[in-house]
Parts: structure tokens; sequence; C-alpha cells
């Protein structure tokens, strides 16, 4: 299914913003005694980083509006070349460390997995050439989704995959695309794990 997006041109980029990994906001009430003379406490936000939460098996979404506003910062990151701006776009580290029966998670995410995300993006930017470019929508085969179990993967922990993604986007008012290699799920949400280049 192809999901249409609001369009973004290359030819007036929004600002690039530190990218943050993704958050889940809570906000706890707030109360006060009935015979209390003073005003009640200001209700307090708290943000949770998804990937330290534990997985559930929440089957995710390609229409989903949490996904689409990450693929816009993916985007974004395209016709900017700011590469941090997709971050939230990427499987979360926590969740990776969660899911990976390796050695050392995190720095694979870092040095590997961040490093050839970072790398596609900035291909991808080169290729708009500073040329007029919109984005049209993101196609996700949803219904090819697979739930990979504990020991493939080297992994110890579990979550849904689908191959076969396509961003599709207008550059110089022609038609163009670009592919996902691998979405990979976290408590429901699609998240980039692989871009243009394949797993390796």
């Amino acid at each position: 299914m192809l999901v249409l997006l609001a369009a973004c041109s290359s030819s007036h980029p929004a600002a690039p913003s530190r990218a943050r990994s993704p958050v889940v906001t809570t906000s706890p009430a707030s109360t006060s005694p009935a015979t209390s003379t003073t005003p009640a406490p200001t209700t307090t936000s708290t943000t949770v980083d998804p990937g330290t939460l534990p997985q559930t098996t929440a089957r995710p979404s390609g229409t989903d509006a949490s996904f689409l506003a990450r693929m816009q910062l993916l985007w974004q990151a395209v016709v900017t070349g700011d590469a941090s701006t997709a971050l939230p776009a990427f499987f979360p580290e926590a969740a990776y460390t969660q899911v990976k029966a390796i050695a050392n998670p995190d720095a694979d995410w870092h040095q590997r997995l961040v490093r050839l995300y970072d790398t596609d993006v900035a291909a991808l930017h080169v290729r708009l050439a500073g040329r007029p470019a919109s984005l049209v929508g993101v196609s996700v085969p949803d219904g090819a989704a697979t739930w990979v179990l504990p020991g493939a993967e080297y992994n110890k922990g579990s979550y849904w995959r689908v191959y076969g993604t396509v961003v599709h986007y207008t550059v110089g008012g022609v038609a163009a695309s670009f592919p996902v290699q691998s979405l990979i799920s976290w408590r429901g949400q699609w998240y980039v794990v692989h871009l243009v280049t394949p797993p390796r």
C-alpha cells in the first residue's frame, strides 16, 4: 500500500534540528487535599525512551501516523543532508541491546548500523543534486511481515520484520524512489534498520 505524505520540497528545506530518540510521554495526574489552601502542584511530564520498555507482539502498520511522521524526518534528512535528523526513524539503541545476543550490541548499533544508515542518507542527498524534490509517499508491504523468533539473526528477542518498503518522491518533476531494505518493529511500531544498503 502506498501511503501519500505531505510534500516537503528541497528548494525550501526545513532547518535541521538535533535528532532525539523517539519518546513516549506520560503525564501523571496531580492531586491535592480538598482542605488545602495552596494551589495544586503543576502537572509534570515524564519522557520514556520506548526502547527501554519491553517488546510486545503488536503488529506494526505502514499507515500508522507515528511511523509516517518518522519517515517525514527521514525525508527531511535526505533533503538537508543532515543525517542526525533521521535518527528517530531508526531502530532504538536501547531496544537493539534487548534484542541482540551479541557481545557488544551498543557498539554494533553505533559503528555498523547507524554508520551505514548515515552513509545511505548522505548518498540519497547527493542524488537530489540540489534539485527541487518532494516526498510522495511510503509503501510498506505489511502483509509480508514475519515474526522473527529468538535464535534467528543473532537474536535473544523477537520482532516483526518486513522487506521491500519503498519511499516514493519526485525530483525535478520526475518520479523516483529508493528502497528501505528492512524495517523491524518495537512495541508495534516500524523502524528502519537497513536503509538502501543491504544487510551485512
